[in-house]
């Protein structure tokens, strides 16, 4: 079978038998191509190609190329999880990827950033806003959600108006896999959302596009350009501009809030299951690393302060 074929077959296995969400399709699509592409300039396109040692030189490849450890280690069970579907279906007699091995990823502590500073970061957003400018308010909305929330930023750009619970300060969430739960969002988030339900949506959804067009009905919550559906990329511009003013080291994406929310729910004394079941994650020892976070927080802060540190 042609390589390009089985890959595209894997991702509908992915899709509807493991229920997997598009951005995690996605990812797998990804690897899967580049070893395609690498398997190319082997001569070999088909599956029957597929061995240990083209597994193996496409992750010595990687190495060489400067790709991050994390990066060899997705590669690495990416192309596991296909040689096994492949063998499981019998596309091939035997699973190559059984044997391949990958360097552990490094684990980094991901940035958090400190009370002092989301208070000063979501006091400049109030300001903006106060200008009756519908995208300062909007983008206070987003923030103020993203931090209440801990949501992941494809959570929040999917969701509708009608997920929002304003009276019960809740919002409807649909994770990865497709798993629904409820999140809680506090006081603070739900003023910047009706405020940009009241003031900001409706000016958004009737403003004029280039092509003079006629106003778009959509149900998503936030609005972006062209009336539509705000996106994950203009969240991320948004976030990243806003955080890169703020000292520190790491990611500057929306994914900083996310973890932000998370460490300063520990450190309030939340418990560790109840902020599993906050964040979507499928695995206590996922939501474990925030707390190796908030233990590097009191280091730090012990190295600092006392004086026999």
């Amino acid at each position: 079978m042609k390589l390009v074929v089985a890959i595209e077959e894997f991702m509908l296995y992915l899709t509807a038998e493991r229920g997997f969400s598009t951005n995690t399709v996605r990812a797998y699509r990804t690897d899967l191509r580049q070893l395609e592409g690498f398997a190319g300039r082997r001569d070999t396109d088909t599956t029957e190609g597929m061995s240990l040692d083209l597994l193996r030189e496409w992750l010595w490849d990687d190495t060489q190329t400067g790709l991050s450890r994390a990066s060899i280690a997705r590669h690495a069970a990416s192309a596991r999880s296909f040689t096994a579907w492949l063998a499981r279906t019998g596309v091939i007699p035997a699973d190559p990827g059984l044997r391949l091995r990958s360097p552990k990823p490094g684990r980094t502590l991901p940035r958090v950033i400190n009370r002092g500073q989301m208070d000063e970061l979501l006091g400049s957003l109030e300001l903006r806003a106060a200008d009756d400018d519908p995208a300062a308010m909007r983008d206070r909305a987003v923030v103020e959600l993203l931090y209440a929330s801990g949501l992941r930023v494809s959570e929040l750009v999917g969701l509708d108006v009608g997920d929002v619970d304003l009276d019960r300060l809740t919002v409807r969430v649909t994770g990865k896999g497709g798993k629904e739960r409820v999140v809680p969002f506090g006081v603070p988030a739900q003023s910047a959302v009706v405020d940009y339900l009241r003031r900001a949506r409706p000016v958004l959804e009737k403003s004029p596009v280039a092509d003079g067009s006629h106003p778009v009905s959509t149900r998503a919550l936030f609005l972006g350009a062209r009336r539509s559906r705000l996106g994950v990329r203009a969240v991320y511009r948004l976030v990243a501009g806003l955080l890169a003013e703020i000292p520190g080291n790491g990611p500057a994406g929306p994914h900083a809030l996310r973890h932000t929310a998370a460490t300063h729910l520990l450190d309030g004394g939340a418990d560790l299951r109840a902020v599993q079941e906050l964040l979507g994650h499928a695995s206590l020892g996922t939501t474990q690393i925030y707390t190796h976070v908030s233990a590097e927080r009191l280091k730090q802060t012990y190295r600092t302060a006392h004086p026999r540190a």
